[in-house]
């Protein structure tokens, strides 16, 4: 049967190549990779290296050299005659500018035109409107499904290198489509179960799986001669079991240390992770998240049983701490843990003398939902709906404001004590580190207004900065930097990574003006230094500059590697350094407050 694929048309195209190429010219030329040239009409001039085109635009430049750049108005032109918007073309005529080598080229523009693909997916899907999805009955998968930017600084970020035509209709998140886990059982023997505190093997599956369900699978390993008992229950994408599984585990399957069991009851949706499930049919079980073997920005999106071994504990430190501190209990700041982690380790990629990403075939966790631990009036949102626009251009931020009925700078001062005080804390009270980007992290909204955060991937994503004693199942996390680098968890990741888009899309919609949003940004980091007078990290958030670190040159430098997860630090790439939109220089700080009695 030949799967359709409707959603490539020549409309969809020219929308998805004009929104595409404009965002290259603008994250390219942020991280310093392109410079376009100042026309005498006051827009914009590209030359290319490559080729006899030219592209001129119109465009807002921001704090944080961060580029607007108005999609309607880009033209290219070739000896002066206007042609089509290409994005692969574009990247072809950048190749030298970009460092992309000859071997990786191919594989780059195949992500770009599987991002292509996914965008026009998107846009024959139409989608909600941004004040429906701001609207107090959005519901919390609605707004989830009908994300469509992706990671909001990466220009190729929808690779998903191995899914096809039926694959995305019925897997991708954007897709907003129910489906049933594959259940396996693996051989205890050749597997790892790791419980966080308070929880055993019995409470996770009762809780995850009916008694119906349990005894369908005990019956179908006695129906082969197994004892059940011997077997742990792995969860498996069902792309993974037809694509992965059951070939390159063939021979784990044929001697039964992996046995297929069934489907689940249960039905799940894909969140924008695309290998993290969320459970539709009861929305209090956790989220489970699996290995799935696709290419996506720079890694295939495997998971490890060796980092799932120790992740539970991880995530019962992470979590103690949290609740342990006032600031973070005070700002609504909570994390979703990952109570419990398989993996399977008896193939025999497991006994090569070289790790590969073949050992990250099998493995899966169960994380806490959110939707339990809200209620009255509180609902929940992905963090990235704050940058996203509907297919009419309207940002759901600006529905959010006017729907509070408060002004901008209260909305955004709230948003920035519920997001950016609790991270901001987390460094320089703990050296703790996330990676805060929309994806990771779910808004608390109560009459549209952001009044706390959950933040989860907690065991692969979180990184204490600092040499410190730690339980021995913790260790993983520490990766001490010095002082300048520490900043970076918030310079790059959140001023680089969320705010910079935030502040633009608000600027450029007239909502708040850039300049009144930076300088909510340094109230709120002043705020937090006033009230924490005895904190002695050294980490300056008013420092007037910072290291611009560079996500798209990682992916350009090694599509299908980005970094060394062991050791992320040495693998990051710079282009110079940043002016501080909140820096003493540009945003003095208030002048101190007088004491009684001093």
């Amino acid at each position: 049967m030949i799967a359709p694929a409707d959603h490539l048309t020549p409309d969809a195209l020219e929308r998805a190549q004009r929104h595409l190429v404009a965002k290259a010219i603008a994250e390219f030329a942020h991280e310093r990779l392109i410079s376009p040239e100042r026309r005498d009409d006051g827009g914009w001039r590209l030359t290319v290296p490559l080729g006899d085109a030219e592209y001129l635009f119109d465009a807002v430049r921001a704090e944080l050299d961060h580029w607007i750049v108005d999609e309607d108005s880009i033209r290219r032109l070739v000896r002066g005659t206007a042609t089509d918007l290409d994005a692969q073309q574009l990247i072809l005529e950048l190749q030298p500018q970009l460092g992309l080598s000859d071997e990786l080229l191919p594989l780059y523009l195949e992500e770009i035109a599987s991002t292509l693909a996914g965008s026009m997916f998107k846009i024959a899907q139409g989608g909600p409107t941004a004040d429906a999805l701001a609207d107090a009955d959005a519901d919390f998968q609605t707004v989830e499904a009908a994300m469509t930017e992706g990671h909001p600084g990466f220009v190729a970020n929808n690779g998903r290198i191995g899914f096809g035509v039926s694959d995305h209709a019925a897997f991708a998140p954007e897709a907003g489509r129910p489906f049933r886990l594959v259940w396996t059982a693996a051989r205890r023997s050749s597997s790892h179960l790791a419980l966080g505190a308070g929880i055993d093997e019995e409470q996770l599956l009762s809780g995850e799986l009916s008694a119906a369900e349990r005894d369908r699978f005990a019956t179908r390993l006695r129906d082969l001669g197994e004892d059940p008992a011997d077997f742990h229950l792995l969860p498996v994408h069902p792309w993974q079991w037809e694509n992965r599984v059951a070939i390159t585990f063939a021979p784990d399957l044929a001697r039964r240390d992996l046995v297929l069991i069934g489907e689940s009851e249960d039905e799940y949706r894909a969140q924008q992770s695309v290998r993290t499930m969320f459970n539709t049919s009861h929305p209090h079980r956790h989220y489970v998240k699996t290995a799935l073997a696709v290419q996506n920005m720079g890694f295939l999106r495997g998971l490890s049983p060796a980092y799932m071994r120790v992740t539970p504990a991880i995530n019962d430190w992470v979590a103690e701490l949290a609740a342990g501190d006032d600031t973070l209990r005070d700002a609504g700041f909570r994390v979703l843990r990952e109570r419990a982690s398989i993996g399977y380790t008896g193939d025999v990629y497991h006994r090569t003398a070289e790790p590969s990403a073949h050992r990250k075939m099998l493995a899966a966790l169960w994380r806490e939902s959110p939707v339990p631990l809200v209620s009255g009036s509180q609902r929940l949102a992905t963090l990235a709906s704050l940058l996203h626009r509907d297919g009419e251009g309207r940002s759901v931020v600006g529905a959010l404001v006017r729907a509070s009925g408060i002004p901008a700078a209260e909305w955004v001062r709230s948003a920035l004590r519920a997001y950016l005080r609790p991270v901001v804390h987390c460094l320089l009270a703990h050296d703790l580190a996330f990676m805060p980007h929309g994806e990771n992290l779910i808004l608390i909204l109560d009459e549209h207004v952001p009044t706390g955060v959950f933040m989860k991937d907690i065991g692969e994503e979180v990184a204490l900065l600092s040499a410190r004693t730690l339980p021995e199942d913790v260790r993983r996390i520490v990766s001490p930097v010095d002082d300048e680098e520490k900043a970076l968890a918030i310079f790059t990741d959140v001023f680089d990574g969320v705010l910079r888009h935030l502040a633009g899309i608000l600027h450029v919609d007239g909502v708040l003006p850039e300049i009144e949003f930076w300088r909510l940004v340094a109230e709120t980091v002043d705020e937090h230094a006033a009230e924490h007078p005895h904190l002695d990290s050294l980490v300056d958030l008013r420092a007037d500059s910072f290291a611009h670190s560079c996500l798209n040159r990682l992916q350009l430098r090694n599509t299908l590697r980005m970094v060394d997860l062991a050791d992320q630090s040495s693998s990051l790439m710079y282009a110079g350094r940043l002016e501080n939109p909140i820096g003493r220089a540009r945003i003095p700080q208030p002048a101190a407050r007088e004491t009684v009695g001093g």
